[in-house]
């Protein structure tokens, strides 16, 4: 009997401040091309590209950064599935006083703006988060109609849209981008666990969320920090897709750091003990329905 395959994606960076915990998160776009390939290296069907700001490491959206990773990973020998966020712009800080002030963080741009990059690099996936949330101490911004721009305009470059949900009423924000037609395809989505302010990281959660989808939709499941990798075999033991990376957590194991490679092994490891396999990119391709564009 053929053994289960699913999709495996690496979170080689996010936008938060990780930098300062772990001396290894990758910062500029030569870095982060470097862990992409890494982790496709080590098994990875698909990397989650963010990029930073080289000067400060904190989380950033410049189009020039994206083009260097970009061109990086398709100059090198990989042929890994690109999946770039379009996640930045939507960021909002307020002062603890005085909540009608936008304070140093902010970061509002309008919707094809946040896509500028995916525009230009047309990549296979690119993510589209599905409402605003509390987040953390701020809040993610993301409209209804700025979502509806944002799905519309990926549909008309032949991106694929990931659909990430943070809680059970962004998967009802979701369906209705399905239901206005703006997706193509079987909808893809990733459910996002255990973000300060979103669902937790738990089997209940992870059921609810997986049960709330359309059907025929294909899903993966992911949980930040300690609920990594037992949210990498729930998953999987519930049928869905799994994200690791050092975007979602630091650790290898308690005390001590990982790189996306070492993440990426682990759970290949974990995976296996559960007769489970992963797909190259080839077949996620396929399985999505992508086309490569170099």
């Amino acid at each position: 009997m053929s053994r289960k395959k699913i999709m495996l994606t690496c979170a080689v960076t996010g936008a938060g401040s990780t930098t300062k915990k772990h001396p290894g998160v990758p910062v500029t776009p030569a870095q982060i091309a470097a862990a992409c390939i890494e982790a496709a290296k080590a098994g990875a069907s698909t990397v989650h590209i963010h990029v930073r700001d080289p000067a400060t490491g904190e989380g950033g959206r410049d189009p020039a950064h994206f083009r260097e990773v970009v061109a990086r990973i398709r100059e090198s020998a990989t042929d890994v599935v690109l999946n770039l966020t379009c996640g930045m712009g939507g960021r909002l800080v307020l002062d603890d006083e005085d909540p009608s002030i936008m304070i140093t963080g902010t970061d509002m741009a309008k919707p094809l703006e946040r896509m500028e990059h995916v525009r230009e690099l047309l990549p296979e996936i690119c993510t589209i988060d599905c409402g605003s949330m509390n987040f953390g101490r701020e809040v993610a911004i993301n409209r209804v109609g700025d979502l509806e721009r944002m799905a519309r305009f990926a549909q008309e470059l032949g991106v694929k849209p990931e659909l990430e949900v943070f809680d059970y009423g962004q998967v009802e924000i979701a369906r209705h981008l399905i239901d206005c037609g703006l997706i193509d395809g079987a909808p893809l989505f990733q459910l996002c666990l255990g973000i300060a302010g979103g669902t937790p990281a738990t089997t209940e959660a992870m059921l609810a969320l997986r049960n709330a989808l359309p059907p025929g939709a294909q899903w993966g499941a992911f949980g930040i920090s300690k609920s990594e990798f037992p949210m990498v075999a729930q998953a999987a033991i519930l049928g869905g897709n799994v994200r690791v990376g050092l975007e979602d957590n630091l650790y290898l194991e308690a005390g001590r750091l990982a790189s996306n490679g070492e993440l990426v092994d682990k759970a290949l490891k974990i995976l296996s003990l559960l007769d489970v396999t992963v797909m190259t990119p080839a077949e996620t391709r396929a399985a999505l329905g992508l086309t490569q564009r170099h």
